[in-house]
C-alpha cells in the first residue's frame, strides 16, 4: 500500500477515492471502502481512502489536544488488511480548512486523479462544511466524475459512527464498540522496559508504549488477547498509573499466558475483549499479587466460554 503524508502527491493511474477521517475503521466506513474496491476493480482504477492529519477537530478547536480511536500507525495497519492500493493523509491546516469547495474537488481531480468518487452521506467539506453530497454531485457532472453516496450503517436503530464508538470505550463496553467497529478495539506499539516488579510476583508484562495521539480505555483491567508476529496469545491488560507502586505515569501493561520469550523492542497488537475491573491501590503488593491470581483465574475462565 502506498501512502502519502504530505502536499506531495504523485498518482498517475485513475482513481476511485473515498473521503473522510475514518477514525477507528468502523462499519459504516468499512461499506466506502468496499464500495471503493469494487469501483476500482470493476473500472481499473486505484483504490485511493483520502483521509486527513491531524484531525480537523484538532486544527478547528484552536490546538485542543484530540485523542484518536486509531492511531496513524494503526490506521494504516488497518487499511493494509483492508487491502486499500492508496492512503493519502492530507495535512489538515486552518489555510486548507478555508479552501472553497471547488478547490478542494479540482485538487481531487487534477492531483488525485479521481474519476470515482464514494462518500457517505453525511459527509460535508469545504470552508464553513459548505460541501456536501450535491455539491460533489454538481462537480462530478461538470467534470466527469461519478459520484456515489452510501447511506449510514444502522445497528440497534442507531446510526454507526465514530462518536458512538467512543462513547462505547469511555464506558468499557467493548462488546458494542468492537461489533461497531467490526473487529476488537487494539492497540499497537512497541514493547519497552519497565520497572520488571509484575516480573517478581510471578506476573510479568508487556510494557507498551504507543503513541500519545491514542484514545485508550479507562483505567483498569482488561480481558485481551495480543498478537506476536503471526501468533496470537490470551492475556490481561492494566492501564493505568500503578497506584499501589506509587506510579505517576499512565502505563499499558499485558500479561500474557503461557509466554516466557524476552521481546523487548518488539511491536505487538493488545486486542481488547472486555472489561474486568477498576484499577486499584492496594494497601501492599501482597495484596496486590493476591488479586493478580484472582484476576487471572476470572481472566481464563471468561476465555473458556467464548
Amino acid at each position: 500500500m502506498t501512502v502519502y503524508e504530505s502536499t506531495e502527491i504523485e498518482q498517475v493511474k485513475e482513481s476511485a477515492v473515498t473521503l473522510g477521517n475514518f477514525d477507528g475503521i468502523h462499519k459504516g466506513h468499512q461499506k466506502l471502502i468496499s464500495t471503493v474496491k469494487e469501483y476500482a476493480e470493476k473500472e481499473g482504477l486505484t483504490s485511493i481512502v483520502f483521509s486527513f492529519y491531524p484531525h480537523p477537530v484538532y486544527v478547528l478547536g484552536d490546538g485542543k489536544k484530540y485523542y484518536s480511536i486509531l492511531s496513524t500507525e494503526e490506521k494504516i495497519h488497518a487499511m493494509e488488511k483492508l487491502g486499500v492500493d492508496t492512503l493519502i493523509q492530507y495535512p489538515f491546516t486552518k489555510e486548507f480548512a478555508a479552501w472553497d469547495t471547488k478547490e478542494f474537488f479540482e485538487l481531487l481531480y487534477y492531483k488525485v486523479k479521481c474519476r470515482v468518487l464514494v462518500v457517505g452521506e453525511n459527509y460535508y467539506f469545504g470552508r464553513n462544511r459548505s460541501g456536501n453530497y450535491e455539491t460533489l454531485k454538481k462537480y462530478g457532472d461538470i467534470y466527469g466524475v461519478k459520484v456515489i453516496k452510501i447511506n449510514s450503517v444502522m445497528d440497534n436503530n442507531e446510526r454507526v459512527s465514530s462518536t458512538r464508538i467512543r462513547r462505547c470505550i469511555f464506558v468499557k463496553n467493548f462488546e458494542e464498540a468492537n461489533r461497531l467497529l467490526n473487529k476488537e478495539y487494539f492497540i499497537i506499539g512497541n514493547v519497552a522496559q519497565g520497572k520488571k516488579i509484575g516480573r517478581k510476583i510471578g506476573f510479568p508484562t508487556a510494557n507498551l508504549v504507543e503513541g500519545d495521539e491514542k484514545l485508550l480505555p479507562p483505567d483498569g483491567v482488561y480481558v485481551t488477547k495480543t498478537q506476536i508476529g503471526d501468533k496470537i496469545y490470551n492475556s490481561m491488560t492494566n492501564i493505568g498509573k500503578n497506584p499501589t507502586l506509587n506510579g505517576t505515569e499512565r502505563t499499558v501493561e499485558t500479561h500474557l499466558f503461557n509466554f516466557k520469550d524476552d521481546i523487548y523492542g518488539e511491536k505487538i497488537k493488545v486486542m481488547f475483549l472486555q472489561w474486568l475491573r477498576d484499577d486499584v491501590k492496594f494497601e501492599n503488593i501482597e495484596q496486590l499479587e493476591s488479586q493478580l491470581h484472582e484476576d487471572m483465574k476470572n481472566v481464563k475462565s471468561i476465555f473458556a466460554k467464548i
